[in-house]
């Protein structure tokens, strides 16, 4: 199985608010082709993995939302193959019920961007939320901005912030954006320390150089099977994602770096990476047809917490 751990989707990028939107005007101003994000992309660029994780998003305070029920209208309209995530706000209304609200929609995990959202990663809401996550066995995506904006708050981005919460929720399974780039190390330390605690690759895997470094660092310390494969959709796409990870081999040639294990490769981008998280999950279903979810979810996944 082979299965893009994250990528977004948005009709406008207005949804996003004001400032990234505008962010993303002047970066598809560089750009030869702008950013498409919409679902149908998206659809056609999955032929080459097995299913792709989908984040919703929300920040009351940026006036910005993907919202919950249109990821969970994706995954109705490609059952087998999209994971939906919702996007959750712990400072804005009752963060347990925003995670309940989840699960009555048949979605598979929640997500936060606490530089997006502006707490931190303890915040006593927040907390809340990650109680009500591991109750349900919801794995949480820690998201980062592919783009920052003057309003995301950087300090409380690092890596470290997540330490408490994986020692509180020892049973959350917890996929840190990224690889936390640029804290890297921090990331990997983190992931050496706690079993259920992931990163991946989105962002970093559009880097040689990071990727490279990061992926010894990874191997040197033994948690190489807790990196999940990810484009970070749409600034990357699935395809681009895996040629990036077989390739990156290509910077040691002539060299004497050591090459990062063609086993080690493989195994992220093959490997299960939704079991791994705790998501039971039947792919290829052809359109209309189901396997058994969450009670009165409209799903084709289950969560195995």
């Amino acid at each position: 199985m082979i299965v893009d751990m994250q990528c977004r989707v948005w009709a406008s990028p207005e949804q996003l608010g004001s400032t990234l939107a505008a962010r993303l005007r002047r970066f598809d101003a560089t750009r030869t082709v702008p950013l498409d994000a919409t679902p149908t992309r998206l659809a056609s660029e999955l032929e080459c993995v097995s299913a792709a994780c989908v984040l919703g998003f929300r920040s009351d305070r940026r006036r910005s939302a993907i919202p919950a029920e249109a990821i969970a209208d994706l995954v109705r309209k490609h059952p087998g193959r999209v994971v939906g995530v919702a996007g959750i706000d712990p400072l804005s209304g009752d963060p347990k019920e925003q995670v309940a609200h989840a699960r009555q929609l048949g979605l598979f995990g929640v997500t936060v961007s606490p530089s997006a959202q502006a707490f931190h990663p303890t915040h006593s809401s927040a907390m809340r939320a990650y109680e009500a996550a591991e109750s349900l066995g919801l794995p949480l995506w820690v998201a980062r901005p592919a783009l920052a904006t003057s309003e995301c708050r950087l300090e409380f981005d690092q890596p470290l912030g997540w330490d408490e919460v994986a020692r509180s929720f020892p049973k959350l399974s917890i996929i840190l954006g990224g690889l936390g780039d640029p804290w890297i190390s921090e990331a990997l330390a983190l992931v050496s320390k706690h079993d259920r605690v992931f990163a991946d690759l989105s962002g970093v895997i559009q880097h040689p150089w990071s990727l490279y470094g990061a992926l010894q660092q990874a191997v040197a310390w033994g948690v190489a099977d807790r990196l999940l494969l990810a484009s970070g959709f749409p600034f990357a796409t699935p395809a681009k994602a895996i040629e990036a990870l077989y390739s990156v081999n290509a910077l040691t040639h002539g060299t004497q770096w050591p090459a990062i294990p063609r086993s080690v490769l493989k195994s992220i981008v093959e490997r299960d990476a939704l079991a791994a998280v705790g998501i039971d999950f039947e792919v290829g279903l052809e359109s209309g047809q189901r396997t058994s979810g969450p009670a009165a979810a409209p799903a084709t996944a289950r969560n195995s917490g």
